[in-house]
């Protein structure tokens, strides 16, 4: 969003715009949002970034309670203030600070018009929370929301596309125009309703993003050629050697005679070149010549099992 402050004098705050205060002022894409939720009597909501609680009341009506997390205090105390003495104000449970560094207390869904500065790292602290909700409808800026829904081969498609995929059944709702805030923001919006699988693919989540995010820095580059930065290399012979450690591993290239198959501490030969395996590894899944920009999450998968069986670990 955008960067400063603006004067709001209808409620008599001045926003802050440049921490994504943008209040949704039209009632009717209030009320498509939680149409969309499909709120029920008995859930406990997550809000993030409540403002001054257009959003929030509908909701009180509608729930057991909302858990409304908000950074600014002069902003809860617009909230507390709107809802002082209405039946609403017992359903009602106002945390005060930065929701990415506060753990995430226990709900069925989340619905949010989130400050979008803090969209990717919130969406990954929301599928990686434990135990699992039913479902999030959030706001975000609209190219965003087109990245969480991109399909492999499409411009937009990176790895924010294909880490929440992994995690998520993701759909894209309706779009907001930029009218429908005050101040309105520099950038057109999107809602999104995200679905964690429950449960969850049965991959360790580090590794997998380690493989992903060297994929993707290069997307339309082959990944033979993305394997070869020296960095990568690096980080991997790393890795590698600390695998072969802790697992008392005999490298294959050492299985050359009894007196050193069963030295299991012997160290991993002068001549050995991670470059090397890791070409092999990507010849041998059939993925040397593949750009990430064209494969899907069976495709990564599989080449994290391939790395993996071989000794090589991305965290």
């Amino acid at each position: 969003r955008t960067r400063g402050n603006t004067a709001v004098s209808a409620v008599g705050i001045l926003f802050n715009t440049g921490a994504g205060q943008h209040i949704l002022k039209n009632p009717l894409v209030v009320n498509s949002i939680i149409e969309k939720a499909a709120l029920r009597r008995t859930d406990v909501i997550l809000e993030v970034g409540p403002g001054t609680g257009n959003l929030t009341v509908k909701m009180l009506e509608k729930v057991k309670k909302v858990i409304a997390c908000e950074i600014d205090p002069r902003l809860v105390g617009e909230l507390q203030k709107r809802i002082q003495g209405t039946c609403l104000a017992n359903k009602l449970e106002i945390k005060v600070g930065d929701i990415l560094k506060t753990d995430l207390p226990f709900f069925d869904a989340c619905v949010a018009n989130l400050p979008y500065q803090i969209s990717s790292p919130f969406v990954f602290k929301l599928l990686l929370h434990r135990p699992f909700f039913r479902c999030a409808i959030l706001m975000f800026q609209r190219e965003f929301a087109l990245r969480l829904v991109a399909k492999p081969g499409t411009k937009l498609y990176c790895r924010l596309s294909i880490n929440t995929q992994l995690l998520a059944r993701v759909d894209h709702l309706m779009k907001v125009g930029k009218n429908n805030f005050r101040p309105p923001p520099k950038v057109e919006s999107s809602v999104v309703r995200i679905e964690p699988k429950n449960p969850p693919p049965p991959i360790n989540f580090q590794e997998w993003d380690g493989l992903v995010r060297i994929a993707f820095v290069r997307k339309n580059k082959t990944l033979s050629a993305a394997f070869k930065s020296s960095a990568v290399e690096q980080l991997l012979d790393h890795n590698y050697r600390i695998h072969c450690s802790l697992h008392n591993t005999v490298s294959s290239f050492l299985i050359y005679s009894i007196s050193v198959y069963c030295d299991l501490h012997t160290e991993i030969p002068e001549n050995f070149k991670i470059a090397e395996k890791i070409q092999t590894v990507l010849k041998d899944t059939g993925y040397s010549e593949k750009r990430a920009r064209s494969m899907d999450i069976d495709d990564f998968i599989r080449l994290l099992h391939g790395f993996n069986s071989e000794g090589i670990h991305f965290s």
